[in-house]
């Protein structure tokens, strides 16, 4: 299987013998002439590989935890914005959107560093959760402000240290599942963010109704030191559940799983072991991996697409605020903002299901944003309160085009793991400038019907379906140029991009 690779670049011919013996032992690099043979067998092998998987997910399953309290952490403000946060802070003018653009700012600036280190570190089971711990406290700190420039310095360093999390999370799950099995998980890991959308609303109704004025803090206030610290107490249980690399000793693993393990990413990585995943004489550094993403036009195509789709979804922010144009009180307002992301939630999952079982991902992209964007114009077109809401359900699901396009960005940058990790944080990274934007679409004053911000939404999303299929007929040139060359070369079929 020839390596993934831009028009033009071809395999290496030195290995192009080994690569179609079809397998290379994970351990030792001894090539071997039964497939599966350590395994005992295809059969054995596929038991075997059930296990893996099922003790893997288990253990990755507290990803969805932290992201559910990540994006409660982040978001959190637009909840206590319905309870006299402005008020108690004197902000005035854009001086909220600004508190909730500044968190980007440091979330851009940290995330490409922090692939870079926890790549060469290789220790995500304390890496991750130290910076959780952090971010939890910042979120505590925020409740003891008293002033417009607190609550912007607390932010801009919530964002610095949570800048950790998603990309290094996706590069996580990279180095562990297959290109066939990235989305499903992908969207596991970020319906998390839909899942703090809706059970944050939930749980910000709660202590919003029944904290005000205990221990002389406003409600508001509790909200930021409740959710800190159940980021803590989370971040120190995950220390002893997250997995490490595979490259790594796993002792909740058993020797044959392991192996396992580092067989299957090998195998897909394809046939160009110039860079093995396991073999330190060929490892690269983070600062090679930095150049290669640099100098890879699709990472900045990704970037700019991944960009345009975060200014689209920019409501999720203002979600609160959306549903507070219906005319009900705070308290009905938040619970309303639940059931639009619990069907974004089953729609994410479906999609990215079918995702990964047809081996595609640009119609499973463009097809949830193409509803969405009929959301967007239903809401210009009516005040009627049930239509309103509705397009609300059809807005909250364009997050399952989000979900399936970074399974889409990992499968289309995804070797070397050095390139791969700098890649990820720097596609993410472009695109919090997206959520920079997005967070000076929605000012009152647009209110309450928001035409021009969901005018803007359209014009967005219609970029992102334009830049998807231009995208997805590039990848298919190159797929053309693989097989051509294979058979010229009389090579085995090796791996695709996925479209």
């Amino acid at each position: 299987m020839p390596e993934r690779r831009d028009a033009g670049e071809l395999p290496d011919e030195e290995n192009q013998p080994l690569l179609d013996q079809h397998v290379v032992s994970a351990e030792d690099g001894v090539e071997s002439i039964q497939p599966d043979a350590e395994f005992g067998g295809p059969e054995e092998r596929k038991k075997l590989e059930k296990s893996l998987l099922r003790k893997l997910d288990g253990r990755m399953s507290i990803l969805i935890v932290i992201y559910i309290l990540n994006y409660i952490d982040r978001n959190n403000a637009s909840a206590a914005r319905l309870r006299g946060f402005e008020k108690d802070l004197h902000l005035e003018g854009s001086q909220f959107a600004t508190i909730l653009s500044v968190l980007y700012v440091g979330y851009i600036l940290m995330q490409i560093p922090s692939n870079m280190y926890l790549s060469s570190v290789g220790r995500p089971s304390v890496y991750l959760p130290s910076c959780m711990v952090i971010w939890g406290l910042l979120s505590i700190a925020t409740g003891f402000t008293t002033n417009f420039l607190g609550a912007l310095v607390t932010r801009f360093f919530l964002g610095f240290v949570e800048a950790a999390f998603f990309p290094g999370a996706l590069f996580l799950i990279s180095k562990w599942y297959k290109r066939n099995e990235l989305s499903q998980r992908t969207a596991l890991l970020s319906v998390g963010s839909l899942i703090s959308n809706a059970f944050g609303s939930l749980i910000a109704s709660g202590i919003l109704d029944t904290m005000e004025g205990r221990l002389g803090y406003s409600a508001w206030r509790w909200l930021f030191f409740v959710e800190g610290a159940l980021t803590v107490f989370v971040a120190t249980c995950a220390v002893f559940i997250l997995p490490d690399f595979p490259e790594t000793s796993c002792s909740w693993l058993t020797p044959a799983e392991l192996a396992l393990a580092r067989r299957r990413i090998l195998e897909d990585a394809g046939p160009n072991l110039r860079h093995s995943l396991f073999d330190g004489k060929v490892k690269q550094s983070p600062w090679s991996g930095l150049r290669l993403a640099v100098k890879d036009w699709k990472v900045w195509w990704l970037a700019v697409t991944l960009t345009a789709m975060a200014v689209s979804l920019s409501f999720h922010a203002y979600f609160p605020t959306l549903c507070g144009t219906m005319g009900y009180n705070p308290t009905l307002t938040l619970l309303l903002c639940v059931p639009p992301w619990i069907f974004a939630t089953f729609v994410a999952l479906f999609v990215s299901r079918r995702s990964d079982e047809l081996g595609e991902r640009c119609l499973h992209i463009v097809v949830p944003i193409y509803v969405g964007l009929l959301g967007f114009v239903m809401s210009i077109v009516t005040m009627n309160i049930v239509v309103r809401y509705i397009s609300l359900f059809l807005m909250a699901q364009s997050y399952a085009g989000f979900i399936c396009f970074l399974a889409w960005t990992s499968s289309s940058v995804s070797h070397p793991p050095e390139k791969r990790a700098v890649a990820l944080a720097l596609i993410n990274c472009v695109s919090q400038l997206g959520n920079v934007a997005g967070s000076y679409m929605w000012p009152s004053a647009w209110g309450p019907s928001y035409n021009k911000s969901y005018t803007i939404c359209i014009a967005t999303s219609a970029l992102t379906v334009v830049l998807c299929f231009h995208f997805r007929r590039h990848l298919e040139s190159l797929n053309a140029d693989a097989e051509r060359f294979e058979v010229e070369r009389g090579t085995n079929k090796g791996s695709r991009y996925m479209l």
